[in-house]
């Protein structure tokens, strides 16, 4: 284990009460010491609920430990029982109490209880957040699915034409503390029911575990999120003969190829080409003569497996971006993106260290960030405009309104995250140019704060702090010294390129021994790269 300031994904009891909170009618018991009930916060403040999550902690501490903690654990699990009265009740630990070893889920088994008990075994020092969730979802689905009678062989995903209906399909992976799943869950129902295709259930989003029992009723499955629901999903088929897409419909591309593979799946004809891809302001602009400034910007984007393969077609294909780096926190879903970098020409990056993913934004000096919150704070210290496109987020990235990031509202909303950052770019680099104007005096401010605007002695105490935050680790110690002269010159030079240009003239600085920058060693440098 490492100690850090941010993480990316938490343990995996963490994804556990994901489950349980999306979820109706189910209880989970957490046997965890004193301290470890923090998770609750995460769903009031971020998802900004009413409720608490369904979740009773054994809360034992120091002095419990001389003592029988089984007993406890069997008395909380008891209390909860008779308390919430569950369909369905979730027995784990975290990752303190995993020490211990008092076996919860065996324990809870053994007290009678005429309700389904899923017993969770998420080993806390190996795996994290979404692989708790998508193995605590697995556990859930088969622990009340396991005794169904329903045979393979029975299964047809085009049976809706003999019963002569609509057919129905399952939207399986939507959970609390996703990413936009709500609001995908509404755009993509809208989209389906527009090609008169029905959704049986939402899961584990809203679902009861009668609602779980009714899974093998849909003639196929939609697997929107595969870091949650894919280990589910393959179950289902392999048991129950029930199909499953893996195109995830975010962008206009991948909706379009979504539409056409859950029709192929269900035996319908697919309108060609769908006219609701017009609704969507993406196509237009990218053919506009205004997005001319948005051809070759240079992106960089992390976040998430789903959400970064999406956002790297996206980039590429419908806004003519140049993705110059990409990469992923979901180890479940690197060899995915590595394949997507290979073909990107680009070695993906996988790690959970926020500060070796700050080292790579600095080095591919990118002019936009698609990331998490994560990548928010390291660009706004690089300068570099961000968007937020994954979780982990802040309460600011779920907002109250519609904002869906799939389907054709999914693509304008992502236009408009993306793009608008950019816009303001330019206008800080505008403000730059005309500084000295009447309208732009010492001490204006814009949303970049010191990259723009401000008086030149403020910005460059500003540049000296930056930098010397982001560079205090490595062989960038040894940074020669730039003088005020030297400063003020590379205050002048636009803020996407500033820093590339800052690297360049200390690399030259260090070739030739120069221990101080100003302005005539930066027009060396400058001289240097360009022969």
């Amino acid at each position: 284990m490492e100690l850090t300031l941010w993480t990316y994904e938490g343990p995996p009891h963490i994804g556990a009460m994901r489950i349980a909170s999306s979820m109706k009618g189910v209880h989970y018991v957490l046997h965890a010491p004193q301290g470890d009930t923090y998770a609750d916060l995460l769903f009031t403040m971020i998802e900004r609920r009413g409720q608490r999550p369904p979740v009773t902690y054994t809360t034992f501490q120091a002095r419990d430990l001389g003592g029988d903690t089984a007993e406890l654990v069997k008395g909380h699990i008891r209390e909860a029982v008779d308390r919430f009265h569950p369909e369905a009740l979730l027995v784990g630990e975290s990752c303190t109490a995993e020490l211990i070893q008092d076996q919860p889920g065996s324990l809870a088994k053994g007290m009678g209880f005429d309700i389904p008990i899923v017993s969770l075994e998420l080993p806390a020092y190996s795996k994290k957040e979404n692989w708790g969730a998508a193995e605590t979802f697995y556990q859930l689905v088969r622990g009340l699915l396991i005794n169904n009678q329903d045979k393979v062989s029975d299964h047809n995903p085009q049976r809706w034409k003999e019963e002569r209906r609509r057919p129905k399909v399952n939207l399986l992976g939507p959970s609390l503390l996703g990413f936009r799943c709500r609001d995908d869950v509404l755009e993509v129902q809208k989209i389906l029911g527009q090609h008169g295709i029905d959704v049986n259930v939402v899961a584990p989003l809203g679902a009861s575990p009668a609602d779980i029992t009714r899974l093998i009723k849909a003639d196929a499955n939609v697997c929107l999120y595969p870091e949650i629901a894919e280990s589910t999903s393959i179950w289902l088929e392999r048991n129950y003969g029930l199909p499953f897409t893996n195109i995830t419909p975010i962008g206009i591309g991948a909706t379009q190829d979504f539409l056409k593979e859950i029709h192929e799946i269900l035996g319908m004809e697919l309108p060609s080409p769908p006219t609701e891809a017009n609704s969507s302001r993406l196509p237009w602009y990218s053919k506009s003569v205004d997005s001319n400034y948005l051809t070759g910007k240079r992106v960089f984007i992390f976040g998430d497996g789903t959400h970064v393969l999406a956002a790297a077609r996206i980039a590429q294909e419908e806004l003519g971006f140049e993705v110059v780096g990409i990469g992923t926190y979901s180890r479940e879903m690197a060899r995915r993106v590595r394949s997507k970098a290979k073909d990107l020409g680009l070695e993906a990056l996988i790690t959970n260290d926020y500060l070796e993913v700050e080292k790579s934004i600095k080095d591919s000096a990118p002019e936009l960030v698609l990331g998490t919150q994560m990548e928010r704070h390291s660009a706004k210290r690089l300068g570099v405009p961000c968007a937020v496109i994954s979780t982990p987020m802040h309460v600011q990235d779920v907002p109250a309104r519609y904002s869906p990031q799939m389907g054709w509202e999914g693509a304008n909303v992502i236009f408009d995250d993306w793009v608008h950052p950019l816009m303001m770019g330019l206008e800080e680099h505008l403000i730059g140019m005309f500084r000295h104007d009447f309208e732009f005096t010492d001490g204006h401010q814009s949303h970049l704060g010191h990259l723009g605007g401000h008086s030149q002695k403020s910005e460059t105490s500003t540049t000296k702090s930056s930098e010397t935050t982001i560079d205090h680790q490595g062989s960038d110690a040894h940074i020669p010294r730039w003088t005020s002269d030297g400063e003020s010159e590379l205050a002048k030079i636009p803020f996407f390129v500033r820093g590339k240009v800052r690297r360049n003239t200390e690399n030259y600085a260090r070739q030739v021994g120069c221990k101080e920058i100003d302005s005539e060693t930066l027009f060396d440098a400058k001289a240097h790269f360009r022969a």
